[in-house]
């Protein structure tokens, strides 16, 4: 029994990868409840688990009397003479005990304890193998696709997560099959599993995708400043889904913009087509507020910036009569973007003053 016993033991280690000193530790302790439950004692139950030397053994430890009075803990000399013939009277004396004769009740108990005991430690690996992934990207296959939700189902190293409709991109249209970029969020730790929350709409998509694709970002020469993402809603279909994103070079060999989008534009087309031609604006950032918001304006052209005085980040800027449908975009989409992308509230006037509409409102949103 005890070579079938240790060679279950390592086959759990193996197959579950759980370490078998957790797995040793939860056994003794269904062992100990089992034994407490079938021999009416509470205290000194003494159980050896040694996988090195294969010993298996469980006993309970009375002290020899010449009169009991706890039974639980209190045996009587001819009593224990039985179990050994060195017992004397103040002396303890130990009772090995049979796993056989646990009996069934038992080995139930035993048996919950363990599945117990390996569901924690399979979901405490799992939680530590999935804090690795947080804030990073992850290549899913989708595996289903619920047709009254819209959900759908993909996995990830061999683990299956949800992938919600509101974190699809509009022109996903996903099934069964393909294979997509996501962002984990975060990691969900239910009561009985873990689980990964994960986007194809979150502005840290974009940028991860980025560093993949341009060496110079993952390298540090060419440094992501900020990223503004707007991702509308599919059944509203007012506007298409829309990044700016602001890079910077350390290197003044360098230029950021033409680095992010690669030769004859290989670089930004892949991760356009990853995001479904979602369209990307690549600002050149620069620590000049004035000059960062006229060009997170682009592609409209910008006359002049104006930064308030006070506290609250606000800022004033004309533009060509001709410019100014340009530069607060469809629904007001490309200002929202730039108030996003620099942090200012974003108050767009025309040359000439007169504005059939009041540009402030998208920048507020």
């Amino acid at each position: 029994m005890n070579n079938e016993f240790f060679d279950a033991l390592e086959m759990l280690e193996q197959e579950k990868g759980i370490q078998a000193d957790y797995l040793i530790e939860k056994i003794k302790n269904a062992i100990v409840i089992a034994v407490k439950r079938d021999y009416q004692v509470t205290d000194n139950i003494n159980v050896v688990i040694d996988p090195e030397t294969r010993k298996f053994s469980v006993s309970i430890v009375k002290n020899v009397v010449d009169e009991v009075a706890d039974p639980e803990s209190e045996i009587l000399i001819d009593e224990a003479l039985k179990y050994s013939k060195r017992a004397k009277v103040g002396l303890p004396v130990e009772i090995k005990l049979d796993p056989k004769q646990f009996g069934r009740i038992a080995a139930q108990t035993a048996k919950h304890v363990i599945r117990q005991g390996i569901r924690e430690a399979e979901r405490s690996q799992m939680l530590e193998q999935f804090q690795n992934k947080v804030y990073e990207v992850a290549t899913a296959v989708v595996q289903k696709v619920e047709p009254a939700t819209g959900n759908a189902t993909v996995e990830i190293d061999k683990n299956e997560f949800l992938l919600f409709k509101n974190e699809q991109l509009p022109g996903d249209n996903l099934k069964e099959g393909d294979r997509i970029k996501v962002y984990v969020v975060d990691v969900v730790n239910l009561e009985k599993r873990c689980s990964l929350k994960i986007s194809r709409t979150h502005k840290d998509l974009v940028k991860r995708l980025f560093e993949l694709e341009v060496p110079e970002i993952f390298d540090g020469t060419v440094e992501v400043k900020a990223i503004a993402r707007d991702i509308p809603r599919e059944h509203l279909n007012e506007v298409d889904p829309r990044t700016k994103i602001a890079v910077y070079s350390k290197n003044p060999d360098v230029d950021p913009v033409g680095a992010c989008i690669g030769p004859k534009g290989s670089r930004i087309s892949a991760i356009v087509d990853e995001l479904k031609g979602e369209k990307i604006d690549i600002i050149k950032y620069s620590e000049d507020d004035e000059k960062f918001i006229a060009q997170a304006l682009a592609p409209a052209t910008v006359t002049s910036v104006s930064i308030e005085e006070g506290e609250e980040k606000v800022c004033r800027v004309t533009v060509p009569d001709n410019q100014l449908s340009l530069a607060i975009g469809n629904k007001g989409q490309n200002v929202k973007l730039a108030a996003k992308l620099t942090g200012y509230k974003i108050d767009i006037r025309p040359e000439s003053g007169v504005m059939d509409t009041d540009p402030k409102d998208p920048a507020e949103e």
